[in-house]
């Protein structure tokens, strides 16, 4: 495929956006994916190419969220380590389930997850004491691994899942669940962009630029969440959901093929 001034022009601006939402909130794959095939590229391609430039996205966001002290390694590495395990299941288990199966599980748990993160909004000088580093290292491995099976198995809004479990179960705040989860989730985009380069899938004269675009979005993102703490990514998760929501029912009910 031969890229032209249009292709560039419908990738770039929303790949932009989707670093901007992943940095914050996860989830950008439901903004930048539908752009690369919007643009005209085939499935596979668009897949991989959208894999190297959120991978580069992922980890410039990764870095701003640790330089700002948002990352626990006790949790970030175990639940990286488990997410590519996870990841390897979920991709198995995948190819027993039709896509339809795939989308009515998403769409009754993505309502569950608004309403978990609707509970998930005392100020941080209240919540809790974090986990003990056991629990922390144990409980941060486990969530890699359901999430990491998550990610394999359906995929989009994994980062969002994993900020959202980083901060019930181990009592994180949004903020530092969100820096945990960068970590992993570029785990899980390594993983994903060995594959797909083995396999020749990926448009490096497209996907040059759109890294560039990617981690533009993605320095602002996290420059945005790390400044407005908590409370900002609490919205933007709020956003992602309910646009995951209405595109997954939108294709399951045939009014939108991507």
């Amino acid at each position: 495929m031969v890229p032209t001034v249009w292709t560039f022009l419908i990738i770039c601006p929303l790949v932009f956006l989707a670093g901007f939402v992943d940095s914050v909130a996860g989830g950008g794959g439901v903004i930048s994916l539908p752009a690369y095939l919007i643009a005209g590229l085939p499935v596979k391609l668009a897949a991989g190419t959208n894999k190297l430039a959120n991978g580069c996205g992922t980890a410039l966001a990764a870095v701003k969220y640790a330089k700002s002290g948002n990352v626990d390694w006790a949790c970030a590495l175990p639940a990286a380590a488990m997410c590519l395990v996870g990841s390897a299941l979920g991709t198995s288990l995948a190819v027993y389930l039709s896509d339809e199966a795939l989308k009515i599980i998403i769409l009754a748990a993505l309502p569950a997850a608004a309403l978990i993160l609707f509970f998930i909004r005392k100020p941080e000088n209240e919540l809790k004491p974090e986990a003990p580093r056991n629990k922390v290292i144990l409980g941060s491995a486990v969530i890699g691994l359901i999430v990491g099976c998550y990610d394999g198995l359906i995929g989009p809004g994994t980062g969002t899942f994993l900020t959202m479990a980083f901060a019930l179960m181990l009592h994180f705040s949004l903020l530092k669940a969100a820096g945990c989860a960068r970590i992993a989730n570029l785990a899980s985009n390594i993983a994903s962009l060995i594959v797909y380069l083995s396999h020749g899938d990926v448009l490096f004269s497209v996907g040059i630029p759109a890294i560039a675009c990617s981690m533009l979005g993605n320095y602002f993102g996290s420059r945005f969440a790390i400044k407005g703490g908590s409370s900002r990514i609490r919205l933007v998760m709020f956003a992602v959901l309910a646009i995951l929501f209405i595109k997954t029912a939108l294709e399951l009910f045939g009014v939108l093929k991507v």
